[in-house]
């Protein structure tokens, strides 16, 4: 089987579609394709990224097969004469499941807010992949209650919050900080999750002086890195499984 066979092959079995790091995953266990190379994976994403006759990019990291874009966009609700709430909602959950995954390969306990958990990402709702169905309850109530409110958060080994992520596709970014800011007192990191072209406003709110004790914890942390990050983890799991 050729190279590319077996990534079509595997896109077919997802369902038409697939991010690239569950596509690592998929490929690298069909039988009789042999790579010949000690990077697999850039192979696959070379793949995609060149045959343009068989896969079409939807998002950063997301892949489709060319032959059934019409139906795929549809599932998806990403059509041109789909409400513009329907590609917020897509967009938002999806990156929100890139997030939880990544948490989850790195071995983290991840959570949702209660209002998301029904949301997709792509085929499966974000209470499948997260791993806590409860905030874990690390300090006082008050608190906790505005931490059920943020988008993922990762918890470390002995259940205290590592990391708050909030996305940031067209809303305010600033009401994420001021969020964040509540948590100011906790060895956490923030990180704000936006199209690249956002970065600037992200820098010019950020030095807002009433951001300044939360300053040096705040990252922001765009769609492709975001993306990137997926693969990576996603390809070194796919390594161990098969080695």
């Amino acid at each position: 089987m050729k190279q590319h066979e077996a990534v079509l092959r595997a896109m077919q079995e997802s369902g038409g579609y697939s991010t690239l790091g569950q596509l690592y995953q998929r490929v690298i266990r069909i039988p009789d394709c042999h790579w010949g190379t000690k990077t697999p994976f850039a192979s696959i994403r070379r793949i995609v990224q060149e045959h343009q006759e068989l896969f079409f990019k939807i998002r950063p990291g997301l892949w489709a097969l060319t032959s059934e874009r019409k139906r795929i966009l549809q599932s998806l609700s990403l059509t041109e004469d789909a409400p513009a709430e329907k590609f917020e909602e897509f967009n938002h959950s999806f990156y929100q499941g890139l997030i939880v995954e990544i948490g989850n390969l790195r071995s983290y306990e991840t959570f949702v807010p209660s209002q998301d958990k029904n949301k997709l990402f792509l085929s499966k709702r974000l209470s499948e992949i997260s791993t806590l169905q409860q905030l874990h309850p690390f300090t006082y109530d008050h608190i906790l209650n505005r931490a059920k409110t943020v988008d993922v958060v990762w918890f470390n080994e002995r259940r205290f919050p590592d990391s708050f992520f909030e996305i940031e596709h067209s809303t305010d970014m600033q009401n994420s900080l001021v969020k964040f800011s509540e948590f100011q007192d906790f060895r956490t990191n923030f990180l704000i999750v936006a199209d690249v072209s956002r970065r600037r406003e992200f820098e010019a709110k950020i030095a807002y002086s009433a951001f300044k004790p939360i300053q040096h914890a705040v990252k922001f942390l765009d769609y492709q890195t975001l993306s990137d990050m997926h693969s990576k983890f996603s390809a070194l799991v796919a390594f161990q499984s098969v080695t």
